[in-house]
């Protein structure tokens, strides 16, 4: 009896314990520590839903180091403050505006850098979950906790006992580069704090952010210093009041009395706009419960992360949760609450929507995170859309990579067109379909002043010829991609001449085949081949971070007319392998080109769509096996969790979208192909509160290879779904096996 009861209770112990694990909330598995390590360059501080906030640590006041793009590394136990503004996985630093750190002290400022007031920590005394932040910094002795919304970043102080507390506000803190140029600072009362600062040469060149602070706590004293400053001596101690400060560089240092264990907030509200703006966004915390914001934050990560439902291991959760997250960082919602924003051309505009986004990474999203976006936030999807064609409007051509309403000109091609193709052809968007053309046919043909591209040569060439273009393979097939793109919408309303131009740029990419080497080459103008070409070598200075044997495969939209240029299915599929082959390696390496499977870089984006190729060329199975590999060996639940950059949020929505079984080789297409998906079972809720299940009950470590595909319970002979069956709602399900099945070589695949 006594052994029974035993029994009894463990299995009870077990199923209340499964129970607790199925219950748990899907923000609970996110980690944002995951990407900040290595190269992930992600940041591990609160935000919310593509919010206008970005509140994390940052390690360093000058994070000249490539891999503090973000402001902060697994590797440093540094930190300087706690700033309002930054970038999730990007390749250039830039950002951390309005810096905040608590500080004990006479003078934080005795030699005017941040040195002073930077404390050690551990990460054992780190925590950071979706929506809330926390350490304990070890030199103040002070607990920080931060949380956000959209335009508000609320911090909690824990001081110990002290008559020399204090608060320092950084208006001179920078990412990675770029200086203060202007900065003012308006002490309104004993508790309200406003002013702004204007960046100069950075990144994204003369942002101006302005900030509305509020106190829990009257501050008593201020003490303000700018850059010119050196010594105590020089230091002014300013009496309270409503007195404008204005510095270069500023910085200030609020001061307390604090008794043990004290609590001081601070609601750090800010603007592109004014302080008026700020003011008007600081309604979005209406009291001073911190812990009701941070509750708040993750019922709203909940609601956004449990569209996608999987059954899988708490490791498999952990990946996939904290991908989704990372994917719906960015683009960034820069309106404020009155639908006001400072558009491309430095004037104050009011969105049509009231949303207007920014931070484009567009050369890496378009290829998945976009595609993902029109399943689970389509509304959004159309409101980015409808932010692009507000920038065309004030810019004159369509967002390249903008940051913060402002184009950098970063990256190649013009990737906000595949991005507004595939909304318009799924339905979400269709205002005024013939100006969206005309926008996309003036950035494709005219030459930007600070992006000086020969688009004449590419139109009269065919291609652009390597003396006269920086990285001319790349540049003339990610516009033959595009060519493509606008030929679709030029089809869709009915603009043949449009259509005919384009669809026959399009096709510029074979212009570049070398049928020797099997690989793009670049071409003179007058037609040669430049013979001193190494398609391994990386930063050939011919191909954007890569080399020819990735960029090849750069067809999307054309992939049998990709395989027709090597002359036989078996031809391209052996060239193919020699991509994936271990043997076969870049013989030079660059920071970008990560994450390498032979010559195939999961690091870099160009890379991503290649693996689905041999579905095209009637090996299905060898597209499983590579998806496979790739979703267990380049992703795991570490802060060295991702093999690249995360690109706001490129290659987390490629883990997204692969773990599901399906991946759109041609973004803009409407279709999704499959690949091996990870979860027995994954629900995602589309449309109007329908439900797309994914079945694959026998999935394993080994059973990755499809045997066979049913649809709503029927036989299906397709190797993709398209994105109207899709939000129909249904049931795809795949039968597991060890062992490839050939006879899903006869399966269709999507012809574009």
């Amino acid at each position: 009896m006594k052994l029974r009861f035993q029994v009894a209770l463990l299995a009870l112990i077990t199923l209340g314990y499964m129970h607790s694990k199925a219950s748990q909330r899907p923000s609970e598995f996110v980690n944002p520590m995951i990407g900040t390590g290595g190269h992930g360059h992600t940041f591990p501080g609160p935000t919310r839903p593509f919010g206008m906030v970005q509140l994390s640590p940052d390690n360093k006041s000058i994070a000249s180091e490539w891999d503090w793009s973000s402001g902060y590394h697994i590797s440093d136990t540094t930190i300087v403050g706690f700033s309002h503004t930054h970038l999730s996985g990007t390749g250039v630093g830039d950002l951390g505006d309005i810096l905040l750190m608590p500080f004990i002290g006479k003078n934080p400022f005795p030699e005017n850098n941040t040195a002073t007031y930077a404390s050690g920590f551990s990460h054992d005394n780190e925590k950071a979950s979706a929506g809330y932040y926390a350490v304990f910094l070890n030199k103040p002795g002070v607990k920080a906790e931060l949380t956000a919304t959209e335009h508000v970043g609320f911090h909690r102080y824990t001081f110990p006992k002290s008559k020399d507390s204090k608060i320092v506000i950084d208006l001179l803190h920078k990412i990675y580069y770029g200086n203060t140029d202007e900065a003012q600072i308006d002490f309104e009362n004993d508790s309200t704090i406003s002013g702004y600062k204007i960046m100069g040469s950075s990144w994204q060149s003369h942002r101006r952010i302005y900030f509305s602070i509020k106190l829990s706590k009257p501050f008593s004293a201020t003490l303000t210093t700018g850059d010119k400053i050196s010594s105590n001596e020089n230091l002014d101690n300013y009496a309270l009041g409503n007195t404008f400060f204005r510095h270069r560089g500023l910085k200030s240092a609020i001061s307390f009395q604090t008794d043990a264990n004290e609590q001081i907030l601070v609601k750090v509200a800010i603007s592109m706009v004014s302080v008026k703006n700020a003011k008007e966004n600081m309604k979005e915390i209406s009291d001073w419960n911190f812990d009701k914001t941070v509750a708040e934050s993750k019922k709203i990560w909940d609601d956004a992360l449990a569209k996608i439902q999987v059954e899988g291991t708490q490791k498999q959760k952990e990946i996939f949760y904290t991908a989704l997250y990372h994917s719906m960082i960015a683009p960034n919602e820069i309106a404020d609450s009155n639908g006001e924003y400072m558009g491309p051309d430095y004037n104050v505009h009011t969105s049509p929507t009231g949303k207007y986004y920014s931070t484009f990474s567009l050369w890496d999203t378009y290829r998945g995170a976009h595609p993902l976006y029109t399943l689970l936030v389509p509304k959004k999807d159309a409101d980015m859309v409808s932010s692009m064609m507000q920038h065309y409007q004030y810019n004159g051509y369509l967002p390249i990579w903008t940051l913060w309403g402002s184009e950098n000109h970063c990256m190649i091609a013009n990737h906000s067109i595949p991005v507004m193709v595939d909304a318009i052809l799924k339905g979400l968007y269709n205002k005024d379909l013939d100006k969206v053309l005309e926008a996309m046919v003036q950035s494709s043909t005219k030459d930007h002043p600070q992006s000086p591209w020969q688009r004449t040569n590419y139109e009269k060439l065919g291609y652009y010829p390597y003396e006269m273009e920086h990285e001319s393979i790349s540049k003339t097939l990610e516009s033959a991609y595009n060519d493509w793109c606008v030929a679709q919408l030029a089809l869709k309303i009915g603009n043949k001449e449009v259509y005919q131009r384009f669809s026959k740029r399009a096709m510029n990419y074979k212009n570049l085949f070398h049928p020797g080497l099997q690989l793009m080459v670049p071409k003179d103008k007058n037609g040669n081949w430049n013979a001193d070409f190494n398609p391994a070598k990386l930063g050939s200075g011919h191909v954007t971070e890569g080399n020819s044997w990735q960029y090849t495969w750069s067809v999307q939209h054309d992939p049998q007319g990709l395989i027709a240029l090597f002359g036989s299915k078996q031809s391209f599929i052996t060239k193919l392998d020699s991509t994936f082959n271990e043997n076969n390696r870049p013989k030079n390496q660059v920071l970008d080109v990560s994450g390498l499977i032979g010559q195939y870089a999961h690091g870099n984006e160009p890379s991503h769509h290649v693996a689905y190729l041999y579905n095209y060329a009637g090996q299905p199975w060898r597209t499983q096996f590579m998806i496979a590999k790739i979703l267990k060996e380049q992703y795991n639940n570490t802060p060295d969790g991702l093999s690249g950059n995360e690109d706001c949020g490129q290659m987390s929505a490629w883990y997204v979208l692969n773990a599901m079984g399906f991946y759109p080789l041609n973004p803009a297409s409407g279709n999704y192909d499959f690949g091996s998906p990870l979860f027995p079972k994954t629900e995602m809720t589309v449309g109007n509160n329908k439900t797309f299940s994914v079945l694959a009950p026998k999935v394993s470590e080994k059973n990755i290879y499809i045997q066979s595909i049913k649809w709503n319970g029927k036989p299906y002979n397709k190797l993709y779904i398209s994105y109207a069956n899709i939000m129909q709602g249904g049931t795809l399900e795949f039968e597991m096996g060890p062992k490839p099945q050939k006879k899903l070589a006869g399966y269709q695949f999507p012809l574009e």
